[in-house]
């Protein structure tokens, strides 16, 4: 497919597709495994910080207590859904190696990192997909399981001068491990020698491992990691404090060794909880990103057998509860909602995709209409949407394209500008489309 290709708007295929990344359930899973261990972190004291046809909308969604809603911010964009019509895909690379994200390294670089599913980092610099592999860890990863492999990365902040950067992968047990590597900033490879273990984490089945992990406007280290798998989280580990499944972390990796737990963390200093735990109550964020303007943090969390939820952060509000196994996006599943559990701004049903992908509150300057509106997808459908605030203070959402792809990540570069990554290999620029 030639970099000049585009996709426009059209009707989507909706479907559950065989070999699914993020399959809601999985069948023939393996057995309960040892608990999770890990490197032992210490504590930081201190830190320096005309119109088209009609279409496709969402359904209404029940009423959410306003308890559980965050207040608007200035930031935001509300009642400002941007006319479907008006945007397209643009191709910008293919013939990867099942990719599942895409990210930059804030280095002023302008080169775009492509995650591989096996193990692959690769490289595209001036639009060109370099034929060598910036990091090839292939022979350390487990990849076998339709959601185990190289599965997130993450640049540090200060990357130009400290040459750090950070993945998340099963290991050849299955097992999720936290890594940083060191590389020298300006290099487009980066020897894998150079590893150092921070975190492992036992997965006792070879679904819902999470996978996501960024730095945060604070400075820290936020990791996504699913409930552990099977289906209807046999093990309780989103409600449970003593593990970490289930769960969004937050790292100092700036401090102690391997690292440290940053002291506004909501558990540090709980005997009976894991103090690297920021947020609960969640069965496989899979990708989760901060709004540049606003700090909020808006998760894609991945359903079980009838929703798929969006939810959101207010910045810094970390220790929110959002509420799996007891709930289903904003529905009850197994012991239903409660005080203090955190609902999500948005949902949708099967009958419109089967596995959400979360994305990024749009912030680029290529298409100011879609500015300070959230932007994600669905893996099974291929259908990407956008989410907007209200002026009366609820939610809308608008059907933007339907790619026919099977969208495993968005990424977003040093502009602000977003793309989508299809697991079939392709990586895509969000564009305005063609008059």
């Amino acid at each position: 497919m030639s970099p000049s290709t585009r996709f426009s708007n059209r009707w989507p295929r909706i479907g559950l597709a065989a070999g699914v990344l993020l399959a809601s359930t999985l069948s023939g899973c393996l057995g309960p495994v040892a608990p999770e261990t890990q490197v032992s972190p210490t504590v930081a004291s201190t830190r320096t910080p005309a119109p088209p046809p009609a279409t496709p909308t969402f359904e209404p969604t029940p009423f959410v207590p306003e308890a559980t809603l965050p207040a608007p911010t200035p930031e935001v964009v509300t009642g400002q859904l941007p006319h479907p019509g008006d945007y397209a895909l643009e191709a910008v690379a293919s013939g990867l190696d099942r990719p599942v994200y895409l990210t930059q390294s804030g280095d002023g670089s302008q080169r775009l990192f492509l995650v591989e599913k096996p193990g692959r980092v690769r490289l595209l610099r001036d639009g060109n997909l370099l034929p060598e592999p910036y990091l090839d860890i292939r022979n350390r990863v487990g990849s076998a399981g339709s959601e185990q492999g190289l599965l997130g990365l993450a640049f540090h902040p200060r990357f130009a001068e400290n040459g750090q950067f950070f993945v998340d992968y099963t290991d050849l047990n299955g097992n999720t491990v936290i890594s940083r590597f060191q590389a020298e900033p300006s290099a487009d490879r980066v020897e894998a020698s150079s590893e150092k273990m921070l975190l492992r984490i036992d997965q006792p089945y070879p679904n819902h491992n999470g996978g996501m992990l960024t730095f945060g406007p604070d400075g820290f280290l936020y990791i996504g990691m699913g409930d552990g798998g099977s289906a209807g989280d046999p093990l309780g580990a989103g409600q449970r404090l003593d593990t970490l499944l289930g769960k969004i972390l937050r790292l100092d990796v700036d401090n102690g060794d391997p690292y440290a737990i940053p002291p506004d963390n909501p558990l540090s200093g709980q005997s009976d909880a894991r103090p690297e735990i920021w947020a609960t109550g969640l069965r496989n964020p899979w990708r989760f990103s901060f709004d540049r303007a606003t700090r909020e943090m808006w998760i894609g969390d991945v359903g079980q057998n009838q929703y798929e939820e969006i939810d959101l952060q207010p910045a810094g509000a970390g220790g929110l509860n959002y509420g799996w196994n007891a709930m289903e996006g904003l529905h009850n599943y197994q012991g239903g909602y409660r005080e203090g559990l955190t609902l999500p701004v948005w949902e949708y049903d099967h009958g419109q995709g089967c596995s959400v992908t979360g994305g990024y509150v749009y912030r680029g300057q290529a298409l100011p209409a879609l500015l300070g509106v959230y932007l994600f997808g669905d893996y099974c459908a291929g259908t990407v949407w956008a989410l907007a605030r209200t002026p009366e203070g609820g939610w809308n959402a608008v059907a933007l394209l339907a790619t026919g792809l099977n969208i495993s990540s968005f990424g977003e570069d040093a502009a602000g500008e977003v793309y989508l990554v299809d697991l079939g290999g392709g990586v895509y620029r969000l564009v305005a489309a063609s008059s």
